[in-house]
C-alpha cells in the first residue's frame, strides 16, 4: 500500500510523527485483509472483532513531507484466535527501509472474550 506524506503528518521538523505509522500500519492491515478476501466491516456487523493486543515499531530512518511510503504487510504467525502481522515501511523512490513493526491482534466477539478466527483469516497461514 502506498502512503503520501502530508503536512499533517509530520512533526514541527517535517519528519513524519512517530505514532502515525501505527495508523498506516491499520490502514495497511485493512487493505492486505480486503484483498486477501477479509472484508472487517462485514465481520463486524456479524459481532466478531480484532483488538490490537500487542504493536512494536522499530524506527531506522525518518520519513519527510511530500515522500510516498510503501508499507508491506505479511502474517508473521497465526493462531486459532490471533494474528500477528508485520510491516515493512519503505520510501518508494528511493526503496530504503523506514520503519518496521508488527501488530498481534485477538479475535473477540461482541462480548470481548476471545473467540476462533474467521476461515478466512485461517487460510491465510496456506498463502
Amino acid at each position: 500500500m502506498e502512503i503520501k506524506i502530508y503536512y499533517q503528518d509530520t512533526d514541527c521538523g517535517g519528519v513524519v510523527y512517530y505514532a502515525n505509522y501505527l495508523v498506516y500500519f491499520e490502514r495497511a492491515r485493512t487493505e492486505y485483509l480486503l484483498k486477501k478476501g477479509v472484508d472487517i466491516r462485514r465481520l463486524a456487523d456479524e459481532g466478531i472483532f480484532f483488538l490490537v493486543r500487542r504493536a512494536e515499531i522499530e524506527y531506522k530512518s525518518p520519513a519527510r513531507y511530500g515522500e510516498t511510503l510503501v508499507v508491506k504487510t505479511e502474517p508473521r504467525e497465526i493462531s486459532r484466535a490471533s494474528i500477528d502481522l508485520k510491516y515493512t515501511v519503505t520510501e518508494k523512490s528511493k526503496k530504503y527501509l523506514i520503519v518496521a513493526g508488527s501488530t498481534l491482534l485477538a479475535c473477540v466477539g461482541r462480548d470481548m472474550k476471545p473467540r476462533r478466527l474467521p476461515d478466512g483469516i485461517l487460510k491465510l497461514k496456506a498463502d
